[in-house]
């Protein structure tokens, strides 16, 4: 019994004939190039959608497009990595038709197109919503970090850069302190640096000194507590244990088949008050009216709460304290937003109405302000005076309306704002399924298709590498549910 024997190198016809016979009918690149090819470049806002009149000819943006989609469903997501690819993977040269753009065309491409990229993602949300992929029912939302394109060392806090200072101010006396040593001793003495070196070290520690104090400048006059160098969006946050530089990446995935609806991409570390505009972008994504969003304990907001119940969508939260939440409600006005308040002690400013609302359901005016500390106490002087709830002396940060408040005083006074309170429950069923549905798109999308860290910066183009992250990964489920074939179908028939 023999091995198994390939064929003769040196005959005349090794390979197939037809380069279309190295790709199976059921291989993703076919969806790729069925998908890209049916839309209209125009529509979707990409740069350069016709060739140019005159100069040299350039590369058909949905060539590049294709180039994308299948390397970032292949963990290929350089555009160096890219270009070597089209030289010598069978599927990308059929993909590309034997096309091989360098890797600054490729990047190009994708800097020049984040919005466009966008576009994209949402575009085949609504056509896996026609294949009935979405159950429109239930979305979990969760963020999690990805490391931007910023080092440690390249972001300054208030902290640190105060530190910095210290340190420079404290060498600098050191230098000067062995300068005078110098003059003292006798000529001809040995000594570590000679008084030019030491002059020239100054003068860094004092150049580095005014570039640290313009660093602090730059976040005073910006209202910024960081500042970083590299990539100016990002910021440092806490992430299992350990400080990095980051974006808090925001998903809303639907329950049915774990299919992404909706992202966005901040930086902030918190997840809080984040639950109000992703289940809405979710509920208007997926053109529904009613709508049931899930998400852990780092959403909990009572005014996030509010916004949602008035917009239809039902929110279940997991309480960092308590179960139920208490909801101040208008019931004469509709037009006017929802008030909230939190049954556990919280209170909610209006910044509308620039009032506040107790856990007790009582209004809280502002009675003053200070510009030094920057922050506005909120009683009610006839109604804390008798309440067992001790949380008034509110204070907040948001005066946009500080200076009309004599006029909304008169408006919106306690005898024509009435409020109805409601108790807001989360469904512990509902609760259980959230990291079932959310963390299985985190998880395939760092670990599979390794995009735990960015390529870009900026947020709007780290929103654009993100778009084909969740573009890839939701035409992947797409092609596991329905099969390549029905999928290219489905395809030609939209």
């Amino acid at each position: 019994m023999n091995f198994i024997i390939g064929e003769d190198r040196n005959q005349m016809i090794l390979l197939p004939d037809s380069i279309d016979d190295y790709v199976d009918k059921n291989n993703a690149v076919r969806v790729i190039d069925a998908y890209i090819n049916s839309f209209d470049l125009t529509t979707l806002g990409f740069s350069h959608p016709e060739p140019n009149d005159t100069g040299r000819p350039m590369y058909n943006p949905k060539d590049l497009l294709k180039l994308y989609v299948y390397g970032y469903m292949n963990r290929i997501r350089s555009s160096r990595l890219l270009e070597r690819e089209s030289k010598r993977n069978m599927e990308v040269i059929w993909l590309m038709r034997k096309l091989s753009p360098d890797h600054k065309t490729i990047s190009r491409f994708r800097h020049d197109n984040a919005e466009a990229l966008k576009s994209v993602f949402r575009d085949f949300v609504k056509l896996c919503m026609k294949l009935e992929l979405y159950g429109k029912e239930l979305v979990a939302i969760d963020g999690s970090k990805c490391k931007a394109v910023n080092s440690k060392d390249r972001n300054f806090t208030q902290n640190k850069l105060a530190d910095r200072l210290a340190r420079i101010e404290a060498k600098i006396q050191e230098y000067l302190d062995k300068l005078n040593e110098q003059d003292m001793q006798e000529d001809g003495a040995e000594t570590e640096h000679t008084p030019e070196e030491i002059t020239a070290i100054i003068a860094s520690l004092v150049e580095r000194r005014s570039e640290y104090e313009n660093y602090r400048e730059d976040m005073k006059h910006a209202g910024e507590t960081q500042k970083s160098l590299t990539d100016p969006d990002s910021r440092l946050m806490k992430y299992h244990g350990d400080t990095e530089v980051f974006y808090n990446v925001q998903m809303a995935v639907d329950s049915k088949n774990k299919m992404v609806v909706d992202f966005d991409v901040i930086n902030r570390a918190q997840d809080k008050n984040q639950l109000g505009s992703m289940s809405e972008k979710a509920k208007a994504m997926l053109g529904v009216e009613k709508l049931i969003a899930v998400a852990d304990a780092g959403y909990d907001s009572a005014s996030d709460i509010a916004n949602c119940i008035e917009n239809g969508i039902t929110p279940h939260v997991a309480h960092i304290v308590g179960g139920d939440i208490q909801i101040c409600m208008e019931t004469n006005e509709p037009e006017i937003p929802t008030i909230v308040s939190h049954r556990n002690g919280r209170c909610v400013y209006i910044s509308r109405r620039n009032l506040a609302i107790c856990p007790m359901g009582q209004i809280l005016y502002p009675s003053y302000y200070k510009t030094g500390r920057g922050t506005a106490m909120f009683r009610n002087g006839k109604a804390c005076s008798k309440c067992p709830c001790k949380c008034a002396n509110v204070r907040y940060k948001n005066f946009e309306l500080w200076m009309k408040k004599t006029e909304f005083r008169k408006e919106y006074d306690d005898k024509n704002l009435r409020v109805k309170q409601i108790t807001v429950s989360s469904d512990k069923g509902i609760l259980s399924q959230r990291k079932c549905i959310v963390e299985h798109p985190f998880g395939t999308i760092k670990r599979t298709m390794d995009a735990g860290y960015l390529l870009t910066k900026g947020k709007q183009n780290v929103r654009g590498e993100f778009s084909l992250t969740f573009l890839a990964y939701n035409m992947k489920r797409a092609i596991n549910i329905l099969g390549t074939k029905r999928l290219i179908e489905a395809i030609g028939i939209c």
